[in-house]
């Protein structure tokens, strides 16, 4: 059974690294070790766990079905073991974070910054940036991400939502007549952010949804920009509240509409399976949790 149990955990460590080669360098073993302890397993199990080609690795749907429980008893060993380490110790190490580039002008900095005062002993590398990156091959610890999640073998924590407002430039609205439904606007100028496709759904309680397809005259990768963009009045652009509430508070832009919602997108924390549960990325997801909750 302890054969089992370590063949079990050097097969969920290759799944996660996504070679031998990889799996071995973290295990501190050679390619042929765990290439044979991963074959001796599906030998006694008596089926394939993984396929193998020159280029890659695939995971059978029985191998899929022992990663998940390979996870939970990797997990359940590592939590033992950090509550002993960690108990009574202070946060130390490196942690590096990627998140969107907007969310540089939002709360969830004062949330990092908070962090970062109450555990001076952690390093933190922190990357804002509209380039996605990979969390396993990136070797990234914790992945900020903003929309809608997709289904992965990656962990993954939902933060909160995030409102969007439809605005424009007091100046760019002013020869226009006044909108009465988001129907009037599919013809005006809008700003598009790539590779999001612009088919906005508007909602109101007690009225049908109205859907539109309208032309961009702007596209950019980058909200902060379009809500720049939208400020010098080039057109109408879908951003974070976060991003307008100020000056839309001032009178300088306009929430159009604003008996109209859009969809939230949801800001999620994402992170490597086999992280530690009681571990650095594990504290630093529960800050972040807990920051949101009390605001």
């Amino acid at each position: 059974m302890l054969d089992q149990l370590r063949q079990i955990a050097i097969f969920a460590k290759t799944v996660d690294h996504g070679s031998f080669r990889a799996a071995a360098r973290a295990l501190g073993l050679s390619p042929s070790v765990v290439s044979h302890h991963v074959a001796q397993l599906e030998e006694r199990l008596g089926t394939a766990l993984l396929y193998r080609s020159t280029r890659k690795l695939s995971v059978t749907d029985d191998g899929r079905r022992l990663l998940a429980r390979a996870h939970e008893m990797i997990e359940a060993a590592e939590m033992g073991l950090d509550e002993i380490a960690h108990r009574g110790r202070q946060l130390s190490g490196e942690l590096t974070v990627t998140f969107p580039a907007v969310l540089a002008h939002s709360e969830l900095v004062d949330c990092v910054a908070a962090f970062s005062n109450a555990h001076p002993n952690v390093r933190l590398s922190l990357d804002f940036s509209d380039t996605r990156r990979e969390v396993i091959g990136d070797g990234i610890d914790v992945a900020i991400r903003m929309g809608w999640l997709k289904d992965s073998s990656l962990k993954a924590r939902k933060l909160y939502d995030v409102q969007r407002w439809l605005v424009a430039s007091a100046a760019y609205l002013d020869p226009r007549p006044t909108p009465r439904s988001p129907a009037d606007l599919e013809d005006w100028d809008w700003l598009e952010l790539s590779p999001v496709k612009l088919k906005p759904v508007f909602e109101r309680p007690g009225w049908r949804s109205v859907s539109l397809k309208p032309r961009s005259s702007l596209s950019v990768n980058d909200a902060h920009a379009i809500y720049r963009f939208a400020k010098a009045g080039v057109g109408l652009g879908i951003v974070p509240d976060f991003l307008a509430a100020s000056d839309v508070a001032a009178g300088t832009m306009i929430h159009i509409l604003p008996d109209w919602h859009l969809e939230a997108v949801g800001v999620y924390a994402v992170w490597p399976p086999n992280a530690p549960r009681q571990g650095l990325t594990a504290s630093f997801v529960d800050a972040l949790t807990t920051f949101r909750a009390a605001g």
